[in-house]
């Protein structure tokens, strides 16, 4: 009798565990169906997203082309604006160099004058005289010294800085 009692108490017990087991595997089918439908939502949206990601690439490579293209469009006309940054600047310094040039012979013919002799003390010539004396002076070829170069440098800068204007 306690054996048979033994056996149907340990039938009994058996028969708990495998409910209490069968409720545990329930669960985990569960949880794997979960886990099996989520893995299939993020499979799509991964493909979506690869196409996107695809469709987008694509498109930066024919925005990069694109780009690529109008600048080698532009490359002229940035290097002619560097020429005639470059003109501009030799023709400022230019201008530079002919003013004080001016102003210093300014100062110069301005210091003479202050130094020169009195009229009284000059002997007059005669009017044929002063007056050929005037005429050479007006009519003198100057000297081509740097004044001359210099003014050829800034007409010869005038008429580049025409032509780009045209």
């Amino acid at each position: 009798m306690i054996i048979e009692l033994s056996v149907a108490l340990v039938a009994i017990a058996f028969a708990i565990l495998v409910y209490f087991l069968i409720a545990t595997l329930k669960s985990a089918k569960d949880s794997l169906e979960k886990v099996s439908q989520t893995l299939e939502e993020v499979q799509q949206t991964i493909d979506e997203l690869t196409y996107e990601v695809k469709t987008t690439v694509k498109h930066a490579n024919d925005i990069t082309a694109d780009v690529q293209g109008k600048i080698q469009k532009i490359d002229p006309i940035v290097d002619s604006v560097k020429n005639l940054g470059d003109v501009m600047n030799e023709l400022t310094l230019t201008v530079k160099q002919v003013s004080v040039t001016v102003i210093e012979k300014y100062r110069k013919s301005r210091e003479e004058k202050g130094k020169a002799v009195p009229v009284a003390k000059v002997p007059l010539a005669p009017p044929e005289e002063r007056t050929d004396s005037s005429a050479d002076a007006v009519y003198a070829k100057k000297s081509s010294g740097r004044m001359e170069v210099a003014l050829k440098g800034v007409d010869a800068a005038a008429a580049i800085w025409q032509k780009f204007r045209k």
